[in-house]
């Protein structure tokens, strides 16, 4: 019985120095009676991310997939008001959100907005329950999912508690001036050219604006919607880029690019 407890404290011994001079665990270790047994702290393995080859953090990088949206993130770079037009799936609206949670980020803005005109897309949907929020949360539900992708739902809550993002129907602007903010207008074929034009007058000082849209999927009445006539007039103005995105922007589902084409 003795010779079998030295015999195991020098198993043990010899294990322990092993582990000291390489850095590795043995799983002979765990076959003795011990539940305990040390961590190696001379191998090159650390828990400080500085010793660790891998990446520590996930970050989503925002990458254009194609000229025409690598032509809007520039132009949303270097000008206060953009005008981006183009067929669906070219990723206006998510290039839009994106770049303004990458300024707001970054602390070049102190806020965002984003407005939403509330059209209802062919059907009614009758009276919705609940307050003015509950009513609108349809119409401005994909605003939320780009956000989302973006920012996890927990920080979108609390930057919208604090203030910092905001959503309001395009109802809601009028007689806002719109200082320090990044302002993105979605679905802007459905506002007609005295909405259009109200909504372009609130930007304020040290602003950014994006106004995106489709002119050939509106909601309103033919004739109605104003944002060709808006584009085509400001299209000239200094400092003023109009991005039109064509089908071969389009990142969605390659048959939405055939779609478009035939329909």
């Amino acid at each position: 019985m003795e010779a079998s407890m030295t015999k195991r404290a020098a198993i043990k011994r010899q294990t322990r120095e092993t582990s000291r001079d390489h850095g590795v665990l043995d799983s002979r270790q765990f076959m003795e009676d011990s539940k305990v047994r040390r961590l190696p702290t001379h191998a090159g393995w650390s828990p400080h991310p500085s010793n660790d080859d891998r990446d520590q953090a996930y970050v989503k990088t925002l990458k254009p997939k194609s000229d025409g949206q690598a032509e809007m993130m520039t132009a949303i770079d270097h000008h206060n008001l953009v005008l981006a037009l183009g067929p669906a799936g070219t990723g206006k609206t998510y290039l839009a959100v994106a770049k303004a949670v990458e300024a707001l980020e970054a602390g070049k803005i102190g806020r965002i907005v984003l407005s939403r005109p509330a059209v209802e897309a062919g059907e009614s949907i009758g009276f919705l329950p609940g307050d003015m929020e509950d009513k609108l949360a349809p119409y401005l539900r994909p605003l939320y999912d780009a956000l989302s992708d973006r920012l996890s739902m927990k920080r979108v809550k609390a930057l919208m508690a604090e203030g910092l993002i905001e959503i309001a129907p395009i109802g809601y602007m009028r007689g806002r001036t719109l200082n320090n903010a990044f302002i993105v207008v979605d679905e802007a074929q459905n506002c007609t050219y005295v909405q259009l034009k109200m909504l372009l007058t609130r930007l304020g000082w040290h602003s950014t604006m994006v106004v995106t849209g489709d002119p050939q999927q509106s909601d309103l009445l033919p004739g109605i919607s104003g944002l060709t006539d808006v584009a085509e007039r400001l299209a000239p103005v200094p400092d003023i880029a109009v991005v039109r995105l064509a089908e071969q922007d389009i990142v969605r589902h390659p048959l939405v690019a055939s779609m478009i084409g035939v329909l």
